[in-house]
C-alpha cells in the first residue's frame, strides 16, 4: 500500500481537485483554438457574426485533433528535456557524496525512513536561500539546493527543507506542476499567435472575400468576432495563470506538513521558513522555476498572482496543527557581512591569533610571526632554541 505524507484526507481531496484543474487547463487549449479560428475567419471574410461563429465552429472541429496531438508532443518534449533546460537556466549541477557528504547523509536518512528511492542532489551557486524539486519519473527526480541555503541553515533546518521537497516528489506534485507549466505554455503560445495575427493583419477586417452570389453571409460582424476572440484569449490566458498558481499554493501547506511528519520536528521547518523568508529570489530563474521553489518572494498585485501562500500563513498552520513554535522574523547577515572562517595556521586552541604583519615591514609588539601560533596563542622570541626541557622547548639555550 502506498504511503502518503502530511494530512492524508486533504492530500486525496487535493489530488482530485488538482486533476480537475489540470483537465480544465487542458480545456483552455481548445478555447484558444476556437478563438484563433474565429479571429482567422473575421480577418478573412466580410460576414455576419452568426455566420462567422458557425464557420469558426467548423474550423475548430477540424483543428481539435491537431491541437491535441501538438499539446501531447509538447508534453513529451518537456518529459524528456525539461530537467536539462532547467539546469541550463539555473546553472545547477549534480553533486556526489564526496562533494556534499552532509547534504547526502540528511537526504539518505529521510529516504531510508520511508523506503523511497533517493533523488539526485544538485547545487546552484547562489547566495539566495531556496530549493526546488524537479522530474517526471523516479529516474529524473532531483532536488536542487542553493549554496546560500547550505551555508545558512543548520542540519535540522536543512533536513526539514529536504523533507519538504521530498514530499513534493512523493505526492506527485512535481510531475503535476511540470505538466501544468507545459500546458500553460501552450496556452501562452496560442495567445501570442492570435495577437500577432491580429496586429499583423493591419486591422483589415473582412478582407473583402465576399462574392455577389453569397449575400446570405451578411456583413458587419467581423469587428464583433474579433472582440470576442480577443476576450476569449485574455480569459484563457488569465485562467491558465490562476490555475497554475492554485496548484502551487494548495500544495505548499501539504509539503510543510509532510516535512514535519518525516522529521518529527515542526520547529525546524518553522525556523527554515523564517530564514528563507524574503531571501529566496533566484535571479537566473524564470517564473515557472520559482513556482517550484520552497518560497517565491516575487509578489504580484494584492497577492492575486502569488504562487505560494505567505510565509506567515504557512507558519501559523504549523503552529496550529503541528504544535510548532514561531520565533518571529529572523534577521540574517548579508553574504558580504558574514564573518569569514579563520584560515589554517591563524588560530590556536584558545582563540584566534593576530594577523601576521607584512614580511618586509617592522613587527608590531605582539605580532604573530610566520611560524604560526604556539599552544598559548603567542609566538616565542626569536632566540635560538636550546635543548628541550621536561615540559617544552627551552628558549635561548642553557643558562
Amino acid at each position: 500500500m502506498e504511503h502518503a505524507y502530511g494530512l492524508y484526507t486533504h492530500i486525496r481531496a487535493n489530488k482530485r481537485r488538482s486533476l480537475a484543474l489540470l483537465v480544465g487547463l487542458f480545456g483552455l487549449v481548445y478555447v484558444m483554438v476556437f478563438a484563433g479560428a474565429l479571429a482567422g475567419e473575421a480577418l478573412t471574410w466580410n460576414a455576419s457574426l452568426d455566420w462567422l461563429l458557425r464557420r469558426a465552429g467548423s474550423d475548430w472541429v477540424a483543428a481539435v485533433p491537431w491541437a491535441t496531438l501538438g499539446t501531447a508532443l509538447w508534453i513529451l518534449i518537456a518529459y524528456r528535456f525539461h530537467q536539462r533546460l532547467i539546469d541550463v537556466v539555473t546553472g545547477g549541477y549534480e553533486v556526489t557524496r564526496r562533494e556534499q557528504p552532509r547534504l547526502c547523509d540528511l537526504l539518505e536518512s529521510l529516504c531510508i525512513s520511508r523506503g523511497i528511492t533517493m533523488p539526485k542532489l544538485k547545487i546552484m551557486d547562489s547566495d539566495a536561500l531556496n530549493a526546488f524539486a524537479t522530474g517526471m519519473n523516479p529516474q529524473q527526480y532531483s532536488i536542487t539546493v542553493t549554496q546560500g541555503l547550505i551555508q545558512t541553515l543548520e542540519d535540522a533546518e536543512l533536513e526539514a527543507v529536504l523533507g519538504h521537497e521530498l514530499t513534493h516528489i512523493r505526492n506527485g506534485d512535481v510531475r503535476l506542476l511540470v505538466i501544468a507549466v507545459v500546458i500553460a505554455g501552450v496556452v501562452s503560445f496560442f495567445a501570442e499567435l492570435i495577437v500577432r495575427l491580429f496586429f499583423q493583419s493591419g486591422l483589415m477586417w473582412g478582407g473583402g472575400r465576399r462574392r455577389r452570389d453569397d449575400d446570405r453571409r451578411g456583413s458587419g460582424g467581423a469587428l464583433y468576432a474579433l472582440l470576442i476572440a480577443v476576450a476569449l484569449v485574455a480569459t484563457a490566458w488569465i485562467l491558465s495563470i490562476m490555475i497554475r498558481f492554485a496548484l502551487s499554493r494548495s500544495r505548499e501547506y501539504l509539503a510543510d506538513a509532510g516535512s514535519v511528519e518525516l522529521t518529527k520536528n515542526p520547529d525546524a521547518m518553522i525556523m527554515a521558513l523564517r530564514k528563507i523568508e524574503g531571501r529566496g529570489d533566484l535571479a537566473r530563474a524564470n517564473s515557472a522555476i520559482m513556482e517550484m521553489c520552497v518560497d517565491n518572494p516575487r509578489e504580484d498585485f494584492a497577492n492575486l498572482f502569488d504562487t505560494h501562500p505567505p510565509i506567515q500563513r504557512r507558519i501559523d498552520a504549523l503552529v496550529k496543527f503541528a504544535g510548532g513554535h514561531d520565533p518571529g522574523p529572523i534577521e540574517l547577515p548579508s553574504p558580504g557581512e558574514a564573518t569569514a572562517p579563520a584560515g589554517p595556521g591563524t588560530a590556536g586552541p584558545w582563540g584566534a591569533s593576530q594577523a601576521p604583519s607584512d614580511a618586509t615591514g617592522p613587527l608590531d609588539a605582539g605580532a604573530v610571526l610566520p611560524g604560526g601560533p604556539q599552544p598559548w596563542g603567542q609566538n616565542p622570541p626569536t632566540e635560538p632554541l636550546g635543548p628541550p626541557g621536561p615540559w617544552a622547548p627551552r628558549q635561548g639555550g642553557e643558562r
